[in-house]
């Protein structure tokens, strides 16, 4: 993705709640403060969004490289659970490389290899 792209990728954000990201962050140092996990392997452009987690109002949690990712994917531990970073870094140690059978692809699920279900328009 970094080279279609020619720019760092930093996978962050995927696992908190829309409603939780614009409602739920606290200032520094306030006890419970939710982290997020944050995975990449260009360390300058992680670092700028660490601060950006950081000041919008959550604890942010350098997870690795983007290798490690799939640490925080739907169906793991840390998904939308709003942990401390305490908590974050339990449940990533404590994540399984399978997909749980809720997140797997099945022959009824949307879309091919080819291309998406979302039609044309995308």
């Amino acid at each position: 993705m970094e080279q279609q792209l020619g720019h760092p990728v930093i996978k962050v954000f995927n696992n908190i709640y829309a409603e939780h990201l614009a409602k739920c962050g606290k200032p520094p140092g306030t006890p419970g403060r939710i982290a997020l996990p944050v995975s990449g392997d260009d360390a300058k452009a992680k670092e700028v969004v660490m601060k950006l987690v950081n000041d919008i109002g959550f604890d942010p949690v350098d997870t690795g490289g983007l290798d490690e990712s799939w640490r925080q994917q739907p169906g793991t531990p840390v998904y939308t659970a709003d942990f401390d970073s305490a908590g974050v870094r339990r449940a990533l140690a404590q994540a399984t490389p399978e997909r749980k059978p809720d997140w797997r692809a099945t022959p009824k699920s949307p879309g091919t290899f080819n291309g998406p279900a979302y039609g044309d328009g995308w």
